[in-house]
């Protein structure tokens, strides 16, 4: 019983991950045309919020440069972090599809720049783009391809498990397929975060994982 509760508070937990994440994340459309579709160039500060949980989903959003995470946080206050984005990834997109409120947060983790497009106008721009929408729905196909083999992972009680599920998700976002060439864009903490354990965990286990020549450490960067 223990062992299907943990099972399916890691695949909660991991499915918000997903639902955004692998959607937004490979999701990039041309800069030009959201721009001509009103879209604006934006800039945040580090710390400041572009929506927060609760709110009604007005925008898509695409990062020119800098970093945002994803998070919430718990009833006794911890943050789950569910995604850290960068340069030419969008976020929020796949809520401008539904009539539900955000369930996350998104904060800029260093200064951004952003393009910022109304929903109307971004609806308006798939309707007479089609070929954008055929770019979204690979995504969200890419998405539910992961979420299983994710949500598998971290039901695992083995902690390299999970760390090795997430590595291989990460990854899954960039071409060089060549071993331990990845560099993981992570703290530990936030590697910890990501996948429901606990930041000492983290590092016995990448430690290990290094020793096992499955990541490789260099200036405490993970290569993987």
């Amino acid at each position: 019983m223990f062992k299907w509760k943990l099972a399916q508070n890691m695949s909660l937990k991991f499915s918000k991950l997903i639902n955004d994440m692998k959607t937004i994340s490979c999701t990039k459309l041309d800069e030009d045309l959201l721009k001509a579709f009103g879209g604006e160039i934006k800039s945040y500060k580090e710390g400041e919020k572009f929506f927060e949980q609760g709110e009604i989903p007005m925008y898509y959003f695409q990062i020119v440069e800098g970093k945002v995470k994803e998070n919430n946080q718990d009833d006794e206050g911890r943050e789950f972090i569910h995604n850290i984005l960068g340069s030419g990834q969008s976020f929020g997109d796949s809520m401008l599809f539904i009539d539900k409120r955000y369930p996350i947060n998104a904060e800029a983790i260093t200064d951004c720049k952003v393009i910022k497009l109304a929903k109307p106008n971004f609806l308006n721009l798939i309707d007479e783009h089609p070929e954008t929408s055929v770019q979204i729905n690979s995504c969200m196909s890419q998405r539910m391809h992961y979420q299983f083999i994710m949500m598998q992972n971290l039901a695992s009680n083995d902690p390299a498990i999970r760390l090795l599920g997430l590595l291989e998700y990460l990854k899954s976002f960039h071409s060089d397929d060549i071993p331990l060439s990845f560099q993981v864009q992570l703290t530990r903490q936030q590697i910890a975060n990501l996948t429901g354990l606990r930041v000492e965990t983290v590092i016995r286990t990448i430690k290990k994982m290094e020793k096992e020549l499955t990541v490789k450490i260099e200036n405490r960067k993970i290569f993987f």
